[in-house]
């Protein structure tokens, strides 16, 4: 069994944490103190902060909103790679740039640290069921070491190429998300415009090759309006940014991706931050006349 630090026990990181702890390893986590005291009840314990939660750790997950978060929590003289032990393994599940993930990867090696950038898809309700979908970049040494924590959080994981890969094929994912929600909340306006049961319809929806996964775990609180967070708006709007980012430096089209990031970035001006992103709903119903 490890000794594993956990940075960030949010709606993700909580559940996954906690996971870690019920399968025997010594889980020192870093958070509010409500999420502190979930992991304790788990057998974990809590630190003051990174400095304390990764000293001695043999593992170091990182689960942090954007791009400067795990640089604050990894570099300087208080972060996690000035305080721990060469050979020590930093997992990030962080959703970031992937030229962030590249250059943590070469500062962590300097201080002899092992650096697998690993986000997660799946939602909150993966992350309590411990059947989400990792993509790892990172060396294959370091993959290898860092699979074994990620089984037990997650129910797909593979290796996608080196240090980067994991946050490019995350960015990919988030672009197909966002879209997707956007089309299932046309879709339900349309069929309710027309007096069709939307229950109905997306039964039929789920079974053909129009079904997918936001159907299937959003559909019915898309349908009753139910918003409550389950991934923010605010965070897919910063992924949003992150996808544009990378299609530029690729020099990819993506016109369908850049106006969902708009209609996203529409629904966060509005006031709608804190909402689950399914609540692109809104935008198609203040479009239709209908909201």
């Amino acid at each position: 069994m490890a000794r594993i630090a956990f940075i960030g026990m949010g709606i993700m990181g909580g559940p996954m944490a906690r996971h870690l702890a019920d399968a025997g390893h010594e889980v020192v986590g870093v958070a509010n103190a409500q999420a502190v005291q979930k992991l304790v009840e788990r057998g974990g314990r809590g630190a003051a902060n990174v400095r304390e939660a990764v000293t001695g750790a043999d593992v170091v997950i990182t689960m942090v909103p954007d791009s400067p978060d795990v640089e604050s929590v990894a570099l300087g003289s208080e972060g996690i790679y000035a305080n721990v032990a060469p050979g020590t393994l930093h997992i990030d599940c962080s959703t970031i740039r992937p030229d962030t993930a590249r250059a943590l990867a070469v500062a962590g090696a300097a201080s002899g640290v092992q650096v697998v950038d690993a986000p997660v898809s799946g939602g909150e309700s993966g992350a309590i069921e411990g059947t989400l979908s990792i993509m790892v970049g990172g060396e294959p040494d370091a993959v290898a070491r860092a699979t074994p924590y990620l089984e037990i959080v997650g129910k797909t994981i593979v290796h996608v190429g080196p240090a980067g890969s994991g946050q490019t094929v995350k960015a990919a994912n988030q672009l197909i998300v966002a879209g997707t929600i956007e089309l299932v909340a046309e879709a339900l306006v349309l069929v309710e415009a027309y007096g069709v049961d939307p229950r109905a319809a997306f039964t039929v929806l789920a079974g053909g090759l129009a079904g997918n996964a936001i159907l299937d775990r959003k559909g019915a609180a898309m349908i009753d309006r139910h918003f409550a967070p389950g991934f923010r708006v605010d965070l897919h709007h910063k992924d949003m940014g992150i996808v544009l980012a990378a299609a530029r430096e690729a020099a990819v089209a993506i016109p369908l991706g850049e106006r969902v990031a708009q209609l996203m970035a529409s629904l966060r001006a509005q006031g709608h931050g804190g909402l689950d992103h399914s609540a692109l709903l809104l935008q198609v119903e203040e479009a239709s006349g209908t909201r």
